[in-house]
């Protein structure tokens, strides 16, 4: 069984290559201390870029931290990466697809992206809305 870092680096090695894949310039800040783990250049437009993987919640759904996670000094801490980042790139190995999710979209601790529903209603975050196909939204 892989640790969560072993897990966040290969999204976010993913994440790279998927980029660079579609054109984008994409930098890596040196260390581990930035709330962000990419920084994106579309030729007019830098994006900070907090990478993610998700998990299968429940039955058509998928979810992701919104927040990150460290123990300091035997300590738990969480902190949102509101005002640090400017998107969420999320990756959900089972079906090899990224999201792109605008910061200002997403909640504080975790979000869900629903594939199906038996009823529409505005509070569900449909998946489809948030693929990336390359095309920063």
């Amino acid at each position: 069984m892989r640790n969560s870092k072993e897990v966040g680096d290969e999204t976010e090695s993913r994440a790279l290559s998927t980029l660079i894949e579609h054109g984008y310039s994409v930098s890596i800040p040196f260390g581990d201390n930035d709330k962000y783990d990419l920084v994106v250049d579309d030729g007019e437009e830098l994006y900070r870029l907090q990478c993610k993987t998700a998990w299968s919640n429940k039955d058509q759904t998928i979810r992701f931290n919104t927040h990150s996670q460290t123990t300091k000094d035997g300590t738990y801490h969480e902190q949102t990466y509101q005002g640090d980042i400017d998107a969420f790139l999320v990756y959900y190995p089972e079906s090899d697809q990224f999201y792109w999710i605008d910061a200002a979209d997403a909640t504080e601790q975790k979000m869900e992206l629903r594939f199906t529903a038996e009823i529409d209603h505005p509070s569900i975050n449909w998946a489809e809305a948030y693929e990336f196909d390359g095309t920063i939204p």
